[in-house]
């Protein structure tokens, strides 16, 4: 069996049986959604600038996204590919999208009037993707949350003395009882996605926080009692032996597929289309076409899956640089999805300037560098069936070894190698897919 036939064991569930379908889907659609879009300069504009509670205050009071319309988001969604969504139901600031019944920091009580996320879940699931929710292990609003070093009044002169009432464990009970209402009042939820843990980050004689805090072995137990089924991610610092569903790299590709105690595990990266997170009005480091495509074919060629951020706008909707992004998805997803859905990395050597992705019997040769004519490739002499272009399925002829070729005008085969025979110009997609069926 080769490794794109295997599915990863699950090391908390026993077996990959009930979470087989995120190693197939592939594509999930991140969403960063809340107070920090009126600011729109960085999701983390709270703690980089330090600002007070009364200051932040302005976005709570001024929320209305009187464009927001789920249904269009997971429309978009659905034909860029993506499989499941992660929404972030809390961030940071501890601001809420739901009707949350512990605490008047949340969306109903905004200008906005209304419980955001209830419509949102039933757009997605109408559109077949999966849900997931985002929440935060830190709040900078809340009352018993210490202030520490990503908290905004870190270098307050009396942030020593501010922390003296607060008190962890009344914070970590207010955690569980809203992830008891996210867990019980939407129905079937397919992963939740804790955010994060930083136990040794002390700053100015202020600690960091981890499981302790958390009380993440309490907050676990929770959550699969409420959800067995479900996928949690592996940022609650849980204690060696208890191992998380998925690991999830942020805004880089790993060199080799991550592993925990030399055993491979399911995985996630995740990245935005720009710097940010949320909605970010002038930031101008978007990322190109290729780079978006390769992001996602970089993952699966390692056993990986790729959760895509789109920051909405405050008045909830994706802006024109976030849906031209979706749509270069939706367009090479059309006619290349079948080299990521149900695929995973392929033990062939691959030829340099390119990525495999394989799905039992057929081998998908994603092409970055486009040669001038041919691609040589190792390990497939005497085992290829056909091969055509992915995008229109156009046959791709090859070259085998031959003795007697003029080395001046011909092309040398060597031994064990075949030659795919390529037009001289580039198809016009954003990454070429040569699909190779290899024979039984």
């Amino acid at each position: 069996m080769t490794s794109s036939e295997r599915q990863p064991e699950n090391p908390v569930s026993g077996g990959a049986g009930k979470h087989a379908w995120f190693s197939h889907d592939r594509l999930g659609m991140f969403i960063h959604w809340g107070l920090y879009a009126l600011g729109a300069r960085h999701e983390w504009l709270k703690n980089r600038e330090e600002l007070s509670d009364d200051h932040y205050q302005r976005y709570f009071e001024n929320f209305d996204p009187d464009l927001y319309d789920p249904k269009a988001w997971a429309r978009r969604a659905r034909l860029a590919g993506m499989k499941y969504v992660v929404v972030t139901t809390k961030h940071h600031e501890g601001f809420c999208l739901w009707d949350s019944k512990v605490t008047d920091y949340k969306a109903p009580n905004t200008p906005c009037g209304k419980d955001l996320l209830t419509p949102l879940v039933e757009a997605f699931r109408a559109e077949g993707l999966k849900i997931g929710f985002y929440y935060s292990l830190l709040d900078w609003h809340h009352p018993d949350f210490p202030i520490d070093v990503h908290h905004p009044l870190r270098n307050h002169p009396n942030a020593e003395a501010l922390n003296s009432g607060r008190n962890i464990a009344n914070y970590a009970a207010y955690m569980r009882e809203q992830v008891r209402e996210l867990l019980t009042g939407f129905g079937r939820i397919d992963i939740i996605w804790f955010d994060f843990s930083y136990p040794g980050r002390e700053y100015r004689g202020l600690p960091g926080k981890g499981r302790a805090d958390w009380e993440s072995e309490r907050l676990i137990e929770l959550v699969r009692e409420l959800q067995p089924d479900i996928i949690v991610n592996n940022r609650l610092d849980l204690p060696p032996g208890k191992l998380p569903d998925v690991t999830t790299p942020e805004q880089y590709t790993p060199r080799v597929a991550p592993a925990i105690a030399s055993q491979g595990v399911l995985w996630e990266a995740c990245h935005t289309f720009s710097g940010s997170w949320g909605y970010h009005r002038d930031e101008d480091s978007w990322k190109s076409p290729e780079q978006i495509i390769q992001l996602l074919i970089d993952s699966v060629a390692l056993g990986g899956n790729l959760l895509m951020n789109v920051g909405p706008t405050g008045r909830g909707t994706f802006d024109a640089r976030a849906i031209a992004a979706l749509e270069v998805y939706q367009s090479w997803m059309e006619v290349n999805g079948r080299s990521i859905y149900g695929a995973g990395p392929s033990e062939f050597p691959v030829p340099a300037g390119c990525r495999y992705t394989q799905r039992g019997n057929r081998l998908y040769l994603h092409v970055y560098n486009w040669p001038y004519r041919h691609i040589h490739i190792e390990g497939l002499a005497d085992r290829i069936a056909y091969a055509q272009f992915l995008h229109d399925a156009s046959e791709v002829r090859w070259l085998s070894q031959t003795k007697e070729v003029d080395s001046n005008i011909g092309v040398m085969v060597p031994e064990g190698m075949i030659t795919l025979e390529l037009p001289v110009r580039r198809p016009d997609v954003t990454v070429p897919v040569i699909e190779i069926v290899l024979k039984a």
